[in-house]
């Protein structure tokens, strides 16, 4: 019963649904290498089994073959005893002679006592050579399915480290695409253009301002220099002369409006 339960234990090891108890479990890798725990326990309750069913046999043996030794023994001192008797039944020592042939009686009987053991123990030897062979290769067996189920253990969790980096990886990816960098620079280079054509734009227009400023002293040279041929006119009646700044359209430059029907009038 104790071997039955223990091999039990282990057969139902070997048939579990392996990636049925994965998927319910929190913690694959635990639950792997608890198995392989469980597995090797059990392992070593059915070494010590079979240990103990070979000892058993052992004994049987040894029992077996102290029974034929027996037989041996007993069957050499019966023929010891009957010769003794022969030698004095030959001697006229009648009386004797039948004390040895009672002694070979006792010694054949047991001869046959030691052999009817010996014959007996034989189907039980047989039987639990069988069993411990048996045994011997189911131990095999399940040493080999052990070592199937630590590779099985191994590759797994091997898989399941590389389906998290995996997972990681694409994780990362995600939130790049989510979040994509180049969108940040692509808006940080659009604030930079706007910064740089604000700056182009006050450029401009210093520039524009520094234009009007040179405009409004040419205009007010021209102003001075009407002022003073008009003063010149007035005071000496000399007929102006027309500068290296000036044009016959200075007047027209001295912010009035005139009439040219005006000038007919002189």
């Amino acid at each position: 019963m104790v071997k039955q339960s223990i091999f039990g234990r282990i057969a139902q090891l070997a048939k579990a649904n392996i990636n049925s108890l994965l998927d319910n479990a929190e913690d694959p890798q635990k639950m792997l290498d608890q198995m392989v725990r469980d597995y090797t326990n059990n392992i070593a309750e059915a070494e010590s089994a079979v240990a103990q069913t070979i000892g058993n046999l052992r004994m049987l043996q040894d029992d077996y073959n102290e029974d034929v030794k027996n037989a041996q023994d007993w069957g050499n001192k019966a023929l010891a005893a009957s010769r003794k008797a022969d030698e004095l039944r030959a001697g006229g020592n009648a009386t004797d002679a039948q004390k040895f042939d009672n002694l070979a009686k006792v010694a054949l009987q047991r001869q046959m006592s030691a052999e009817n053991e010996a014959r007996a123990a034989e189907p039980n030897i047989a039987s639990q050579e069988e069993v411990v062979d048996k045994l011997k290769t189911g131990l095999d067996q399940m040493k080999g399915k052990l070592n199937q189920l630590t590779s099985k253990r191994n590759e797994l969790v091997a898989r399941s480290k590389t389906a998290a980096a995996q997972s990681q990886v694409h994780d990362a990816i995600k939130s790049i695409d989510i979040l994509d960098p180049t969108s940040e620079v692509g808006r940080f280079e659009e604030k930079i253009r706007r910064e740089e054509a604000k700056v182009r734009g006050q450029q401009e227009l210093a520039a524009s301002s520094l234009d009007a400023q040179f405009n409004q002293l040419e205009d007010l040279g021209e102003q001075v220099e009407i002022e003073a041929r008009l003063a010149a006119l007035k005071n000496g009646g000399a007929k102006p002369a027309i500068g290296a700044s000036g044009t016959a359209g200075a007047a027209q430059a001295s912010g009035s409006t005139v009439d040219e029907a005006d000038f007919d009038k002189l």
